[in-house]
C-alpha cells in the first residue's frame, strides 16, 4: 500500500512539473508577443518622428536658403558680425 502511495506521489509530482513547465512556455510566448508588439509600436513612433524631423529640417533649409538668396549683402554682413563676437568672446580671458 505505501508503495502504491509513493508511486502515485511520483506520477503525482511529475504531472505537476510538467504542468508548471507548460504553464512557464505558455508565459514566456505571451511575454515574447508582448515585447514584439511593443518593439513594433516604437519602430513606428521612431520612423514618425523621423519623417517629421526631416520635413521641418527640409522646410528650414528651404526657408533659410530662401531668405539669403533674397538678402545675399545682409546675410555677408550678419555671418561676419557673428564670426568676430565668437571671436572676441573665444580670445577674452
Amino acid at each position: 500500500m505505501e508503495r502504491y502511495e509513493q508511486q502515485n506521489a511520483g506520477q503525482d509530482l511529475g504531472a505537476a512539473a510538467r504542468t508548471g513547465a507548460e504553464a512557464a512556455k505558455g508565459g514566456m510566448n505571451d511575454l515574447a508577443e508582448k515585447g514584439q508588439e511593443a518593439a513594433s509600436k516604437l519602430s513606428s513612433a521612431l520612423n514618425t518622428a523621423k519623417t517629421r524631423i526631416q520635413e521641418s529640417t527640409t522646410a528650414g533649409a528651404r526657408a533659410t536658403d530662401r531668405v539669403i538668396r533674397d538678402h545675399p549683402y545682409e546675410s555677408i554682413g550678419i555671418a561676419f558680425g557673428v564670426g568676430v563676437l565668437i571671436g572676441v568672446l573665444i580670445n577674452r580671458k
